[in-house]
């Protein structure tokens, strides 16, 4: 008997090893790398990096804040100037999300939370009541806890490319079924042990590994249309994820493809009818990051989204300078004090 118990003991704590993540290295800790940003602290004692540019925020006319994308950071190329954007009164806030760079983890990481995150640092930068919000990629998500959880403080919100929950409980199971059968197969089962055994995942992490879009383009080049090759090398490398993987890149999988708190196939236009506020979602035509049947569905969906396709565009139109100036620009044009 005492045997089987100890053998049982020896087998749980293998397994518990193999599914416990490694402790992050926090910024500006003994171990960890330093600070060269500079950081809020949140309500919660935890720190978020971020970056200003453009207008001064005490003449600015509007306040913008970009959550990068996957394996991204504060530091994500914009190719407008800052001249650009002090003549449009623009000030441009980029940040660290939870995990990434110089931010420190949120284990309890959500739509919800990285909302509040956001709020939180309009207050401490004293940015005033209203902002702007845009989610690029697979940091839609903390686009979609503002919407939800505080509208009230929402100028406009931008969806450039959004990654798409494929377990979106409104979502047809048959246009699911569809776009996830074109993933790759190994994309196909990371995604599967993310939504459903996210701890598991971790522990298989050798065979299903968390690309940057570097390290995508490097084993799948098809993965990324010609425009997107062009503005490959701006696009910043190496740090992201210097304070370990599984609190950066791999809870942004965990936290995108889980089981959320909202569903935003269901929300509701936030804003009143007579509101300069609007919500616009960005579609690139060639996209084969995101599948574009689901952005179309979404634009259907809920028709209170103004939605622009991008004919040439793929997954990173944001950051060739046309195509960004055209995103200000002609989202300008669908409210007069949108930008």
């Amino acid at each position: 008997m005492w045997i089987a118990a100890i053998f049982t003991l020896v087998v749980a704590g293998g397994i518990y090893q193999m599914v416990k993540p490694p402790p992050s290295k926090l910024c500006g800790s003994p171990n960890g790398p330093p600070v060269t940003s500079p950081r809020i602290k949140l309500s919660d004692g935890r720190y978020l990096a971020y970056k200003v540019r453009g207008a001064a925020k005490e003449i600015a006319k509007h306040k913008v804040f970009i959550n990068h994308g996957f394996t991204s950071s504060k530091d994500l190329y914009i190719p407008m100037s800052d001249e650009w954007l002090q003549d449009m009164g623009i000030c441009l806030i980029t940040f660290d999300r939870p995990g990434y760079v110089e931010s420190d983890p949120n284990p309890h990481r959500s739509p919800k939370n990285d909302a509040l995150d956001i709020q939180e640092l309009a207050d401490q930068l004293e940015l005033g009541p209203k902002f702007y919000v845009i989610g690029l990629s697979i940091g839609s998500y903390p686009a979609w806890g503002c919407l939800k959880y505080i509208p009230h403080r929402l100028a406009g919100v931008a969806f450039v490319v959004p990654a798409i929950n494929y377990w979106w409980p409104s979502l047809p199971s048959e246009l699911r079924s569809k776009a996830y059968s074109k993933l790759p197969l190994l994309e196909q089962w990371r995604l599967q042990f993310i939504h459903y055994a996210p701890y598991l995942a971790w522990s298989m992490q050798r065979w299903l590994s968390f690309p940057s879009i570097h390290t995508v383009l490097k084993n799948n080049p098809e993965a990324y249309n010609k425009n997107d090759l062009a503005v490959m090398e701006l696009l910043a490398r190496g740090k992201t994820d210097q304070q370990g993987v599984y609190e950066s890149s791999y809870r942004d999988f965990v936290v995108a493809y889980g089981s959320w708190d909202i569903n935003p196939l269901e929300l509701t236009n936030p804003f009143p009818e007579n509101s300069s506020a609007a919500v616009h979602l960005w579609i690139g035509c060639e996209d084969r990051i995101v599948d574009t049947g689901l952005s179309y569905y979404l634009a259907r969906r809920l028709p209170w989204i103004h939605t622009h396709e991008v004919p040439y565009g793929g997954h990173l139109y944001l950051h060739d300078k046309d195509l960004c100036g055209m995103i200000f620009k002609i989202t300008g044009a669908w409210r007069k004090t949108f930008f």
